[in-house]
């Protein structure tokens, strides 16, 4: 007779993020994003405080890891989808140049001109080699 051969992955290949209770949550992730998409317009039309509302969508949307479930199913549309995600997840690359534009204004307006230079100059390698570094790795 034949046996029921059991195939046993990686953990390292495994998918972490869809376990059986992880897919069967949708239903909860989809009213979330609904009930959280409607407070933040009824808190606006009402002009409640926009910093209240974001601190608390945002609180909402980590804790229950609704941001991570909506990246999860942008990255599910074909073609376009992992691209989204890719680009998205870059956001710390524009955090950190806008964070380096802002001291290079507050520093030029000291009057550290030469100095902004230097330093907005690592800052561009930093990050182009950061760049240089993820197209890499995709290729290994």
């Amino acid at each position: 007779m034949l046996k029921k051969l059991r195939v046993r992955r990686h953990p390292a290949t495994a998918a972490p993020g869809f376990t059986a209770t992880n897919v069967q949550a949708w239903p909860f992730m989809v009213l979330l994003a609904i009930v959280l998409t409607a407070l933040v317009g009824v808190g606006l039309y009402l002009d409640w405080d926009a910093r209240v509302l974001a601190g608390v969508a945002v609180l909402i949307g980590l804790v229950s890891g609704l941001f991570v479930w909506l990246v999860g199913v942008i990255g599910l549309v074909p073609l376009i989808g992992p691209i989204i995600v890719k680009v998205l997840s870059f956001s710390f690359i524009w955090l950190l140049n806008a964070m380096g534009y802002l001291v290079s204004y507050v520093a030029i307006r000291r009057g550290y001109s030469r100095d902004v230079l230097t330093y907005r100059g690592l800052t561009m390698a930093l990050l182009v080699g950061i760049v240089i570094g993820y197209i890499v790795a995709q290729f290994i």
